[in-house]
């Protein structure tokens, strides 16, 4: 009896010690890992559709373990975007996934070809310039630390992205940025009247982003880094510009500037 005692003790010991210990790894293993959304948003653009064909993001990561590399990330929401969906504040998910933690100094962003763009005309095909399909270089040069969640924003200025050329076919020569709200802040309100319909812009030095107010007159221009911004309002004729200095921005707040009334 005592013989058996002993064995099961010596059972229970080892049993305990081996979970104890699987817990401890599994500890480890979650403890190197950042948390990582990675989503699109867009300023708005002048046609009815301009749909993107996303297939891959991809990562240039650098962690304590060597230099920077390429890393494909998975579980990507493959498929095709309507960009105009994603305007002033809207924006979709493209992929959350767990990563190593370290610092990334790029963001790859690679589509396929069903890229098109739809206007009043009709549905047209939107060309990527070779070299592009081979994936759209983004700075990021942010660190990812243990443990953090971290939300990224892909911007895709459809307006500045589509270029049309003289036989009358589409470009598109993607204009993008990358930012997060932790290091940002945003501008955004109302114009009165709303049948303005201005394109809204942020200036901070020589950096100007835009976006341009929805129909209901709202407007929203997000990924700011801090500063005094001027503001300016271009709106359609009749109506005359209009531009507001001094427009404080601070990081991770977003900056109402309530209504803004634009004169004819």
């Amino acid at each position: 009896m005592k013989i058996n005692y002993l064995i099961t003790l010596l059972f229970l010991f080892t049993l305990f010690s081996c979970q104890k210990q699987e817990m401890n790894e599994n500890q480890t293993n979650q403890s190197i890992n950042s948390k990582v959304n990675v989503r699109l948003t867009d300023a708005p653009a002048d046609y009815e559709a301009v749909w993107i064909d996303i297939q891959g993001i991809e990562f240039n990561l650098s962690t304590s373990d060597g230099e920077g590399k390429w890393i494909s990330l998975d579980s990507i929401n493959k498929g095709l975007y309507n960009l105009l969906d994603f305007s002033n504040g809207k924006d979709t998910l493209l992929v959350s996934t767990d990563l190593d933690s370290g610092y990334i100094s790029q963001i790859r962003l690679i589509l396929g070809d069903n890229n098109s763009i739809v206007t009043s005309e009709g549905t047209f095909d939107l060309n990527v310039p070779s070299g592009s399909t081979s994936g759209l270089k983004i700075n990021l040069h942010e660190t990812f630390d243990l443990g953090v969640i971290k939300n990224i924003w892909i911007d895709f200025d459809a307006s500045k992205s589509i270029v049309k050329t003289g036989n009358g076919k589409f470009l598109l020569k993607p204009v993008l940025r990358a930012f997060t709200k932790v290091v940002g802040g945003a501008i955004k309100g109302y114009v009165n009247p709303k049948e303005s319909l201005p394109s809204v812009f942020a200036i901070l030095g020589t950096d100007t982003i835009g976006t341009k107010a929805d129909t209901s007159g709202y407007y929203y221009i997000g990924g700011l880094p801090i500063g005094f911004y001027s503001v300016k309002f271009d709106p359609i004729d009749p109506y005359l510009d209009l531009v507001i200095d001094s427009v404080q921005v601070k990081s991770g707040m977003e900056t109402d500037l309530d209504t803004i009334t634009i004169n004819k």
